[in-house]
């Protein structure tokens, strides 16, 4: 196809019947076809361009100024347009290119090959950048739509030169944009945006830039399905060249004058458009950017950097807009204060006050019940975050979130509205007794209301959500008022028996569950009326059961698993504590074999509240032994035992235990002997948490108590090497309570003179006597004092000893 090249004529274009050019078209100096042609003082016609250079070289070399045509001199630089031959060289220019362009249509149209539609589109690209006028014909003579279909030819080549030269078709002429938006185009170019090869790209993305430059397509361009994502992809893409990069980020500036398109951006995660609008736009404009923030899944990146943004504009949108305003604020504050650093920023942007004033308010300004939910909920999440609610005021009194009044207004709330608020209300106050900061305040204003069993039938709720809530709520502040819940539990037994339906669930651990189990394990131990209530539901056999199968691996619950086995552990040991002149319980005790399973259980390191919990039960129990052993007369310790008791034990009854001097079993007299547990117990004294070294030592005590054989119970620790394990926590001193435990079973075991006299060789242990016979309390003094008479009877401590109390 025969073309003009940069204004020259070429002669092929007889074949396509292109008017032949004329001389006086072309610029004596630069030899092209003249677009701005003017006249000088000699009558020659030139290029002003090129005439206005001629002269500046003139004058720049010193030469005369002479007409480069006729080589006369000149008086003056004064150039006159020439209107008449540049309307006539306009007039043979359309021709030409009308004529081409016709051909150009023939090219695009027949089953031309590659090439020749190529060079179709390249004359229409370069016909396209002369003037606005030359794209006006190329729509006049309806070229777009044939260019258009190319997009989707098989040829990359073609595909690329078709989007050129549509860019160049569009460049500043909003009906040509139109006709190229017409039918699937826009969608076609999406398409090509997002599986093209890199310069199908480039030009797919410049040339919806342009198409973006005129308005009234932003909304078209963003309707098609995937344009808006594919081009923030795009935009924040660190793989794609810069050109498509800076394009695709103009392009969604253009498209931001659609509200539709910034709804779409934000929800595929570019909201400074719509944070810009919330904060900046009109009333009506904030209300609808407010309401899809609320319907939009944000990330918590994203939470942050609304909260930062936009919080303060939100949360005055909520303290002093209209009730739809209101409603969109606070469904907007919802979604950004689900997590805790955008809600601790909400907090400082002052949500607080209007929040608890919305939830409070009441008569005609009051918002319906669904919205107070939305408050609830967004108050729940503020309280989640773990903020200092105690120090931020809510009213010109100087209230808080913890003040006894507020709290009484939020327990009242939870008590006169739907599940829906009800949840979430209990929800804040598991967040406020969560913090150690707040949980007292929470209590006492609890107390004082008066709430403890309207709380407590929550338990019961069908909904689960609230269930779980209430019964968080109650486990954490059974630590405090564990009387209170268990009075109230006596009142309803109901509820008591919903909380082991909770436990028994087999759909693996919950957190409702390990909730549960920590509420009853919290209930006073020693209260016999719930412990018999929850033999009645069957709930120990139950217990143990789940006990056994999370020990097994049957069961597996994550991060609540031991939680919800220490929960289990506390309630089992129950039974422990109400053993005393109780067969009925003793019965329980000895089916369950609860010996065994507490001595194994003290093998669960890393579970020191476990240990702690088991240690103390084989206390409770061990202490039984001496009344369940079943007494048989002792034969005669014989004749070498008298003269020398050293070299041999105590004679006992064939088969009889040695400390209880009966017969003696785990199961049935829980005999720690016979469980195998002072091994385990003796373990526990080297453990890194006194609490644990208490209760193991508490336990092992029971073998040196009144009523069982002391010395016995001495060999009993002599082999199982629990002696020196006793007399190092005595030295330790960790504790007053270790101290003082220590104290009392080191005295025991000094009543052996054997023992007595290897002691003495630790002046360790005499010092840790003194020092408690010095710095103890009444009691311990008076033990440390008798252990100190026990070692005295050796001269060389006896000598110390005087001195020391001498002083």
């Amino acid at each position: 196809m025969a073309e003009v090249q940069d204004g020259y004529y070429d002669s092929s274009t007889d074949i396509l019947r292109v008017e032949p050019i004329y001389e006086s078209f072309l610029c004596p100096l630069n030899k092209q076809v003249m677009r701005d042609p003017v006249t000088i003082e000699s009558g020659a016609t030139f290029e002003r361009e090129a005439i206005l250079k001629w002269f500046k070289e003139c004058d720049s070399s010193g030469r005369k100024l002479i007409c480069p045509v006729t080589m006369k001199e000149l008086s003056s630089t004064e150039l006159n347009p020439s209107i008449a031959l540049r309307n006539t060289i306009d007039e043979w220019m359309h021709r030409n290119e009308a004529a081409k362009l016709d051909v150009a249509r023939k090219s695009l149209t027949s089953e031309g090959s590659e090439g020749d539609i190529l060079q179709a589109l390249d004359y229409i690209v370069e016909i396209c950048q002369r003037s606005r006028s030359s794209r006006h014909l190329v729509r006049k003579v309806g070229l777009i739509s044939f260019i258009a279909d190319l997009l989707k030819n098989s040829s990359t080549k073609v595909r690329q030169k078709a989007l050129e030269s549509l860019r160049f078709v569009a460049k500043d002429d909003n009906d040509n944009k139109n006709d190229i938006a017409a039918g699937d185009n826009i969608r076609t170019i999406v398409k090509i945006l997002n599986h093209g090869h890199a310069q199908e790209k480039e030009q797919a993305v410049s040339l919806l830039y342009e198409l973006s430059e005129y308005k009234s397509l932003s909304e078209k361009i963003g309707s098609v399905p995937g344009a808006i994502l594919i081009l923030v992809g795009l935009s924040s893409s660190k793989v794609e060249n810069l050109l498509i990069v800076d394009r695709a980020e103009k392009t969604l500036d253009n498209l931001e004058s659609c509200e539709k398109n910034v709804r779409q951006m934000a929800e595929n995660s570019r909201l400074q458009p719509l944070l810009r609008l919330l904060l900046e736009g009109s009333s009506d404009t904030q209300l609808s950017m407010a309401a899809h923030l609320g319907e939009l899944v944000l990330s918590n990146d994203v939470k942050v950097l609304v909260a930062q943004t936009a919080g303060s504009t939100l949360v005055n949108i909520m303290k002093s807009g209209n009730r739809e305003a209101r409603e969109a604020a606070l469904k907007a504050l919802n979604q950004i204060s689900s997590y805790d650093t955008s809600a601790k920023i909400l907090i400082e942007a002052g949500i607080l006050p209007p929040l608890i004033a919305e939830l409070f308010t009441v008569g005609s300004n009051q918002l319906p019940m669904r919205l107070k939910e939305v408050s609830a909920t967004i108050l729940a999440n503020v309280v989640a975050s773990g903020a200092s609610f105690e120090t931020i005021p809510l009213d010109h009194n100087r209230q808080t979130l913890v003040s006894e009044e507020i709290v009484h207004n939020l327990l009242h709330l939870i008590s006169n509205t739907g599940p829906g608020i009800e949840c979430k209300l209990l929800q804040v106050f598991v967040g406020l007794t969560t913090s150690s900061t707040t949980v007292q305040s929470i209590v006492d204003a609890i107390k004082s209301s008066g709430a403890t069993v309207s709380l407590i039938q929550f338990v019961e709720a069908p909904q689960r959500e609230v269930r779980m809530a209430s019964i968080k709520l109650l486990n954490n502040i059974s630590p405090f008022m564990g009387q209170e819940l268990a009075d109230a539990f006596r009142g309803n037994f109901s509820q008591l028996s919903s909380l082991v339906r909770v436990i028994a669930d087999n759909n693996g651990i919950s957190e409702e569950q390990a909730a549960a189990a920590g509420l009853i394990a919290d209930l006073p131990p020693q209260d016999s009326v719930l412990t018999r209530r929850l033999l009645q539901d069957g709930a120990f056999g139950t217990i143990i059961r789940k006990v056994m199968m999370v020990r097994q691996g049957e069961i597996r619950g994550g991060r609540f698993v031991n939680p919800f086995l220490e929960g289990l552990i506390r309630v089992v040991s129950r039974i422990t504590f109400i053993l005393d002149n109780d067969p009925d319980i003793v019965a329980v005790a000895q089916e369950y074999n609860l010996t065994v399973l507490f001595t194994d259980l003290l093998q669960m390191n890393g579970l020191d509240t476990v240990q702690i919990v088991s240690a103390t039960a084989l206390e409770n129990l061990s202490r039984q032994s001496k009344i369940l052993t079943r007494i048989v007369p002792a034969p005669n310790p014989g004749f070498c035992f008298s003269i020398f008791p050293c070299l041999g034990q105590k004679s006992v009854a064939t088969g009889a235990c040695r400390v209880h001097v009966g017969i003696c079993s785990a199961r049935e007299s829980f005999c720690l002997l016979e469980g195998k547990a002072v091994e385990k117990l003796v373990a526990c004294l080297d453990h890194n948490n006194e609490k644990v070294v208490e209760a193991a030592l508490a336990a092992l005590s029971t073998l040196l108590e009144d009523g069982v054989d002391i010395d016995q119970g001495v060999v009993v620790l002599c082999d199982a090497e629990g002696i020196n394990p006793i007399l190092d926590v005595l030295c330790e001193n960790r504790t007053e309570a270790l101290r003082q435990r220590a104290v009392w079973a080191v005295e025991r075991i000094l009543r052996m003179d054997e023992i007595a006299y290897e002691i003495s060789e630790n002046r360790n242990v005499g010092t840790a006597l003194v020092e408690a016979f010095r710095h103890g309390d009444f009691r311990t003094r008076q033990i440390a004092e008798k252990a100190l008479k026990h070692v005295d009877k050796l001269p060389n401590f006896s000598g110390i000893f005087s001195k020391m109390g001498a002083q």
